[in-house]
């Protein structure tokens, strides 16, 4: 009940058709916040593509400026030239064949895997294991690379996959409601603008159809694509 009036209080009023500016609505996001825990900021942005389609799906990473607000446990893999370079950029875990062994018994504990091309064949036989999970490392998402030091500060510091739906949409977490209005406006322009130039080639006229931002418990509000360019 008391869920059920905070949220009639989100809503009123609300213009749940108006196109809103990304500043009011951010604005609108902390007024409206009625949960003691610190939310996620998400985007959704709908694309005019076909998923059915290969050439028209998008995927790839975005370093977020002002970072994510999420802790992020990042494991490297790789022969012991480089342990030290992972370990003093941040890497929680750092090791070889051991890892992949412990992988293989469904034992993981981390957000984010990166690998150096070497390790890569041993990497295979958990390949059915970390696919699914979406933490297979890969050289298109800078998972897979002898820049380790530099891959796992990415990871660290504020880096966010994205890839679309079948439904054609792609979202993302891109900060919390505690950050200031102007870092989370940051970090929803960069978004925007990876989205928009991921445009394949295969796609003629507009790219982007609708971008929404909301809080984990907070309504969707649509945004003005002309304040994000």
């Amino acid at each position: 009940m008391k869920l059920s009036k905070n949220f009639k209080k989100v809503h009123k009023d609300l213009d749940l058709e108006k196109l809103y500016d990304p500043l009011e609505a951010i604005k609108i996001l902390k007024e409206k916040s009625f949960v003691k825990f610190d939310e996620t900021i998400d985007v959704s942005i709908n694309l005019n593509i076909d998923s059915n389609k290969t050439e028209q799906n998008i995927k790839g990473v975005i370093n977020l400026p002002k970072g994510t607000g999420k802790k992020t446990k990042v494991t490297v893999i790789t022969s012991e030239d480089y342990y030290k370079d992972a370990k003093e950029n941040g890497a929680d875990q750092v090791g070889g064949i051991e890892l992949i062994e412990k992988i293989s018994s469904n034992k993981i504990d981390f957000d984010i895997l990166i690998a150096s091309p070497d390790m890569m064949p041993a990497l295979g036989k958990v390949a059915k294991i970390l696919g699914p999970r979406g933490i297979m490392p890969n050289p298109k998402l800078g998972t897979v690379t002898k820049e380790i030091g530099k891959a796992v500060k990415d990871a660290k510091s504020g880096q966010v996959k994205f890839k679309n739906e079948k439904s054609g949409i792609v979202h993302a977490g891109i900060g919390k409601l505690s950050f200031n209005e102007e870092d989370i406006l940051l970090n929803l322009k960069t978004f925007y603008s990876s989205i928009n130039k991921s445009k394949p080639d295969a796609i003629k006229g507009a790219f982007i159809k609708k971008v929404t931002i909301a809080s984990t418990m907070g309504v969707g509000l649509k945004i003005n694509q002309s304040s994000l360019r």
